[in-house]
């Protein structure tokens, strides 16, 4: 005896249906907790060995957690001061990151040139600012101010 398969039966429409529901999403903002991963991950990026830290140095724990705070609440504060009543949030979450990205090395760079400009200034563990980037001191100036040129040239 042959068994044949039958395709289920497609399911009814209802009959009462009318206009869905207005249903509102919005990614903005944040949760606390997301605010509170954002400055953990700002920690760890700051505080270990990574291709930002190769360039411009490791900082501190200790540090790196203040400036973390502080670059995730300027970030927020901006972002939120870019915000509509009638936009869902993701044009002001791409705001919010990119200022993230931009003060987080904006504090590496000047945290850099002012290491490099003081010859007492070490880096974390003792090292100093010319053997954590690998190269002479002034190195994380000379980066930090062609990174700057080639920036406003790229801008004219």
């Amino acid at each position: 005896m042959e068994e044949t398969v039958q395709d289920p039966p497609a399911p009814e429409p209802r009959k009462d249906a009318g206009p869905a529901p207005n249903v509102a999403f919005s990614i903005w903002p944040p949760s606390q907790r997301t605010r509170d991963a954002v400055v953990a991950r700002l920690i760890e990026t700051l505080s270990t060995p990574s291709v930002l830290s190769k360039r411009y140095g490791t900082v501190p724990q200790d540090e790196a957690a203040s400036a973390a705070r502080a670059i995730e609440e300027e970030a927020f504060n901006a972002a939120g001061g870019a915000a509509a009543a009638d936009d869902d949030g993701i044009e002001v979450l791409q705001i919010y990151s990119k200022e993230i990205s931009k003060r987080m090395l904006d504090s590496v760079k000047t945290r850099a040139v002012a290491a490099s400009t003081s010859p007492a200034a070490t880096l974390e563990g003792g090292a100093s600012p010319a053997s954590a980037t690998g190269g002479d001191a002034a190195a994380p100036a000379a980066a930090a101010n062609e990174e700057a040129s080639s920036t406003v040239g790229s801008q004219a």
